[in-house]
């Protein structure tokens, strides 16, 4: 089976990480875990139990289930895409590649684009968590995935369209959705601490969202000049 280059691999876990710590994503991240385990966020403060934190651990999986399964089809939509258009694949490339730049700048504050601009907030209401919830969540999460956080997944997107074998693209979102669900489930199992290290991170929420754009940047560059395919593992 091909394989996804080991570049590209980091490079979308890199991305999927990035995402979790944009201005958009991580100060919700105490409101989801809220939402998905049905426990206050009072108690989620507190002392934890061994059941609260086994009733977290298990919501959470769930909750990454969800959005990962949106994610990895997205992936293996995108492959499919590229393996009907494989004799365009040069021309394909080099559009995808100035189109991530594209994204990279916007994120960089370059300019704007007035259609990413308008952001779908999804809102909470106090529930018992329940596993199918959780799961259902976690798909409606990447479904509702707000703009600020869309140009990232779709330079991975375009990154999985150039590649005209299904499983690769599919393992290229997989680690794309790895790098979200690692410091979820961590954030989940230690909220404390999350509470405590996001007070001292939030001044660099907008650094963070330069250097999202300059990782964009690199990707579109490397795959306009086709520098990933070298490091490919086929």
């Amino acid at each position: 089976m091909e394989q996804a280059s080991t570049v590209s691999f980091l490079t979308a876990f890199a991305a999927g990480l990035l995402s979790f710590l944009s201005p958009c994503i991580l100060p919700l991240i105490p409101a989801y875990i809220a939402y998905i385990t049905g426990i206050s966020f009072d108690e989620l403060k507190g002392a934890q139990t061994s059941a609260i934190r086994r009733k977290t651990l298990v919501h959470s999986l769930l909750f990454v289930l969800g959005f990962s399964a949106v994610f990895i089809t997205l992936g293996a939509s995108a492959s499919y895409l590229g393996k009907l258009l494989v004799n365009y694949l040069g021309l394909i490339t080099k559009i995808g590649g100035t189109l991530i730049i594209i994204f990279g700048l916007y994120l960089m504050g370059v300019f704007k684009l007035p259609f990413l601009a308008r952001e779908k907030r999804l809102t909470f209401k106090t529930r018992k968590g329940s596993m199918a919830g959780s799961v259902l969540f976690g798909i409606t999460f990447a479904a509702a995935w707000t703009p600020c956080i869309g140009p990232i997944l779709g330079s991975i997107l375009v990154l999985a369209g150039t590649r005209n074998s299904m499983p690769e693209g599919m393992w290229l979102l997989g680690a794309y959705s790895l790098g979200i669900a690692v410091p979820f489930i961590i954030s989940a199992l230690l909220i404390n601490s999350f509470l405590a290290q996001f007070a001292r991170f939030k001044k660099y929420l907008v650094a963070v969202k330069f250097i999202c754009g300059l990782l964009l940047i690199t990707i579109g560059i490397l795959l306009i000049l086709g520098q990933l395919r070298p490091f490919s593992l086929l």
